[in-house]
């Protein structure tokens, strides 16, 4: 009965991949936390696991958990104890859920290597837990970060390599960078600067197509993001302030909203970013040097890379709404796992202000990694920092040619019909051969 309830609930889970998913996939209760075990349905016993987990979405039915097990790895697809759940995450504890996974998956006979598969906000989740797993809690206590995570990190084990899938830089930067910084009075939306509406055509803005923004809007645009994150910030830390002195309504924790805010999980909508408005902006969108394309046929090629993402002119609309637009946090779950120090939001970011930063993380980080960016979306210069800023010796970067954020093709790139077919295919066969070099050599 048990065997039956677990593969019931992967099958209703694992759309829209149900395809190819394996034929027993476990479920797994981890404390808080909650897991899915995929195993290859035949061939050797695995002897890598691989740890997949995002901070609040569901990822029990990742197309990784899938194409990994095919592969030959046994995979864990986890969902944190706030899956689904933005305003009570308390950041740090998060790393308590991936040690479980660890844990679990150190348990299973065979199993020698453990990999960390970091997707979008998956990857400051998991360069949070190696960062602190090597270097101890000192690492997370820094007085520099917003907030500060408790003893109860100590002694967490460590992975012997990470995946970092089309990473954010931390979560609180894509925020950033989705602000709409016209926002003069947080509790009056209708004062705006018109100066700095990203929506205004005198200021570049296409509502049919691709908008184009001068360099100097963009640079009174990315530093006013920054001040609007700060003082932002600043009237968190007067709450939680209130707070400990037992001067606000609630002893423990209060509502925090962000009216016109940045990116919601799983893509841009709600966002004010300009590079999704005018994707040619290349200091978001291009490599600063030369870098490998794996193109659609399999071949690598070296070049300076620029995303082929086409514009997304509807953000007007859902910046505007509430549904989408407004961000809903509790002052912990801002502080912790959405607010960032910057003096702008292109290349002044403080990076380690925040615990969920993948760039101060990697900083730290001293196994194998592998950066893999998707060349149709948004985060090539940012996997591009994190490989320059990464502690480790043994490190890779590649751009997935034509792929989507979720690593599928981008259709509307495409100039001939299946240009970037290939997409999932290449990326997960070239991990594949990275983990297989160094953890499970033939």
């Amino acid at each position: 009965m048990n065997r039956l309830c677990a593969l019931l609930f992967a099958i209703f889970t694992a759309a829209p991949f149900a395809a190819h998913a394996q034929s027993n996939p476990i479920y797994v209760p981890l404390g808080q936390a909650k897991a899915v075990l995929y195993r290859p349905d035949s061939g050797p016993a695995p002897t890598v696991g691989i740890v997949v987990m995002h901070r609040v979405a569901n990822y029990l039915s990742h197309v990784a958990c899938t194409e990994f097990s095919r592969r030959g790895f046994a995979v864990l697809c986890m969902n944190s104890r706030f899956d689904n759940n933005e305003v009570r995450v308390v950041w740090e504890t998060i790393a308590l859920d991936v040690k479980a996974g660890v844990d679990y998956l150190k348990r299973q006979p065979g199993i020698s290597k453990i990999v960390l598969f970091g997707h979008s906000g998956g990857a400051p989740t998991m360069g949070f837990y190696q960062a602190v797993a090597e270097n101890g809690i000192a690492f997370c206590q820094d007085p520099q970060r917003l907030t500060q995570c408790g003893s109860d990190l100590a002694g967490l084990p460590k992975a012997d390599g990470i995946v970092f899938a089309d990473a954010h830089p931390g979560f609180p930067m894509t925020i950033l960078r989705g602000f709409n910084p016209s926002i003069i009075d947080e509790n009056d939306l209708t004062r705006i600067d018109s100066s700095l509406d990203p929506f205004d055509p005198k200021n570049g803005y296409n509502p049919n197509g691709q908008s184009h923004y001068s360099p100097e809007f963009q640079a009174r645009y990315f530093a006013a993001q920054s001040a609007r994150m700060n003082r932002l910030i600043d009237k968190a830390l007067a709450i939680r302030d209130r707070i400990r002195k037992g001067d606000d309504p609630y002893p423990d924790n209060d509502i925090f909203l962000v009216p016109r805010g940045g990116n919601p999980v799983g893509g841009p909508g709600g966002a004010a970013s300009l590079h999704v408005l005018d994707p040619s902006i290349a200091s978001i969108m291009s490599t600063k040097e030369p870098r490998k394309l794996l193109k659609n046929d399999g071949s690598i090629v070296t070049e300076i890379i620029h995303s082929v993402a086409v514009p997304d002119p509807t953000a007007k609309r859902t910046n505007l709404s509430f549904d989408v637009g407004t961000k809903v946090y509790s002052v912990v779950s801002f502080l912790g796992a959405n607010a960032v120090r910057s003096t702008n939001s292109l290349d002044g970011i403080d990076h380690c202000s925040s615990n969920n930063s993948t760039v101060c993380a990697v900083r730290s980080i001293t196994v194998p990694e592998l950066f893999m960016a998707m060349g149709a979306a948004n985060f090539i210069r940012d996997n591009e920092l994190m490989l320059e800023e990464s502690k480790s010796t043994d490190k890779d970067y590649i751009v997935i040619e034509g792929a989507l954020h979720p690593f599928t093709p981008c259709r509307a790139c495409e100039k001939t019909p299946g240009q970037y077919s290939n997409t999932i295919k290449n990326l997960f066969d070239y991990a594949t051969r990275w983990i297989n070099t160094r953890f499970a050599p033939l």
